[in-house]
C-alpha cells in the first residue's frame, strides 16, 4: 500500500502558480478529479482553450513536481476545458457586416467535442482489428459477453485483448480476475496492460479506488479514453490480431469519442429479447450507421433459461426480439445466448465460462460467434 496522502498532493499543487491568472491552481479551481490508487496518481487541469500551449507546460511543471513525492509511482494528467456561452463572441445577425479573427486555436485534450484526429480515427497501435461490443441499455450482460468473446477469439488462436470504455461502471477488472492488480510505468511514459486468461485488458477501474464512483464530467470522461488509447502499450506480450472494446450504456460521450478516434473494424450489439431493450439496441445501431461504422451482427443474451432440476425452458423476457431486429435492419443474427447460473457465476468470480468450461455447450456458442465474426473480417 502506498503512504501517499491526498493532503500531501494538494499541498504541493498549491505551490504552482497558474501563469496566466497568476493565482494557484488548487484555490483557482483548476485541478479536478484528483484521485490516488496505490502510488498511481490522477487528475485533471481544466483550462481556457485560449491558452493551451502556456498550459501544457503547465501540466508537466504539475507532473513533474508530484513524481518527486515519496510514494508516487505514476501521474496521469489531461487537460480539460469547458466553453463558457457568456465570453463568446456575439454572433453577427442578418446583413451585419462579419470580421475575421484569428484562426481559432484546437481546443485542448479532452474538451467538449474533442475533434477526431485530423486524418479521422486512427488505428491503436500493436492491434490488428478492433471490435467494439455495445447495447444501448445497461443489465444486458454486454460486458459478460465481451469477455467471453475475448476469449473465445483467443480460443481460437489469437492473441486477444479487451479494452473498458465504461468509466462510470467498469466491469473487466472483476472479469478479468484482476480487481486489486494495478498497471506498470514503462520508461517511455506508457502504461502496461494487465494479463490473465492469455489475453490483455485495460480498465479505468484498474487505476481507480475500490468501490470508488466516477464522479467526471464529459470532458474528464473523453479525456481518459483518449489517454488509455495513447498510452497504454498493447502490444507488450506481443501484437494483437484483435482487440474487443467494451463499451458502457448509451450513445453519449464514450461512443462519440471512440468512434471520432479509434478505426474501428465492426461492431456487435447485445440485447435481451425484451422490447424495453431492443429499443435501445436499435438505437446502438442508428449510432454506429450514422458514424459509417459497419455492424456485424446481433447477439440475444438471457435469451431463455432451462430449469436445471425439470429441463422445461422458459422463455423469460420473451424470445426471438433481437433475431427480428437485426432481420428489421439487415442485419446477421449472430446467435442467442441462454441464461444460465454457470454464466453468471464463473463471471462473478473472473473465470468466465470460455475459460473455465471451454466444453460446455455455453462456451461453443460464445466461440461460434467469435469465429463467424472472424469470417466476416
Amino acid at each position: 500500500m502506498s503512504d501517499v496522502k491526498r493532503d500531501q498532493l494538494i499541498e504541493a499543487l498549491k505551490t504552482i502558480i497558474n501563469p496566466v491568472t497568476k493565482e494557484n491552481i488548487i484555490d483557482s479551481g483548476m485541478v479536478q478529479g484528483l484521485v490516488i490508487k496505490d502510488g498511481n496518481v490522477g487528475y485533471a487541469l481544466n483550462i481556457d482553450p485560449a491558452h493551451v500551449e502556456a498550459m501544457e507546460q503547465l501540466r508537466g511543471t504539475c507532473d513533474n513536481l508530484l513524481h518527486q513525492i515519496y510514494g508516487v509511482k505514476k501521474v496521469t494528467s489531461v487537460l480539460t476545458a469547458e466553453r463558457d456561452a457568456a465570453n463568446e463572441p456575439p454572433k453577427p445577425g442578418f446583413g451585419e457586416k462579419r470580421t475575421f479573427q484569428q484562426k481559432p486555436q484546437p481546443k485542448p485534450f479532452g474538451g467538449h467535442g474533442t475533434p477526431p484526429p485530423q486524418d479521422g480515427p486512427q488505428g491503436i497501435p500493436g492491434v490488428k482489428h478492433i471490435i467494439a461490443v455495445a447495447s444501448g441499455k445497461g443489465g444486458v450482460g454486454k460486458s459478460t459477453t465481451s469477455i467471453n468473446l475475448a476469449l473465445s477469439f483467443s480460443k481460437l488462436g489469437l492473441k486477444a485483448g479487451i479494452f473498458d470504455l465504461d468509466i462510470y461502471g467498469p466491469s473487466v477488472p472483476r472479469l478479468m480476475g484482476l480487481s486489486d492488480a494495478r498497471p506498470e510505468s514503462l520508461e517511455n511514459g506508457q502504461i502496461t496492460p494487465l494479463k490473465n486468461h492469455d489475453i490483455v485488458s485495460m480498465s479505468i477501474g484498474y487505476l481507480m479506488e475500490k468501490d470508488a464512483a466516477t464522479i467526471w464530467r464529459g470532458p474528464m470522461v473523453m479525456g481518459a479514453i483518449q489517454q488509455m488509447v495513447r498510452d497504454v502499450k498493447w502490444d507488450l506480450f506481443g501484437p494483437l490480431d484483435v482487440l474487443v472494446i467494451d463499451l458502457p450504456p448509451g450513445t453519449g460521450d464514450a461512443q462519440l469519442t471512440m468512434v471520432q478516434n479509434i478505426k474501428l473494424d465492426g461492431a456487435v450489439i447485445v440485447s435481451t429479447p425484451q422490447d424495453l431493450a431492443l429499443i435501445d439496441a436499435r438505437k446502438a445501431i442508428t449510432m454506429f450507421d450514422k458514424t459509417n461504422t459497419r455492424c456485424f451482427g446481433v447477439i440475444e443474451n438471457m435469451s431463455y433459461f432451462v430449469c436445471p432440476s425439470c429441463g422445461e425452458r422458459a422463455d423469460i423476457f420473451g424470445h426471438g426480439g433481437a433475431k427480428e431486429t437485426a432481420a428489421e435492419k439487415g442485419m446477421e443474427f449472430l446467435g442467442g445466448i441462454p441464461l444460465h447460473m454457470e454464466i453468471r457465476e464463473t463471471a462473478d468470480a473472473g473465470n468466465p465460462i470460455v475459460i473455465s468450461n471451454p466444453d460446455s455447450e455455453h462456451s461453443k456458442r460464445y466461440i461460434d460467434i467469435a469465429d463467424r465474426v472472424l469470417e466476416v473480417l
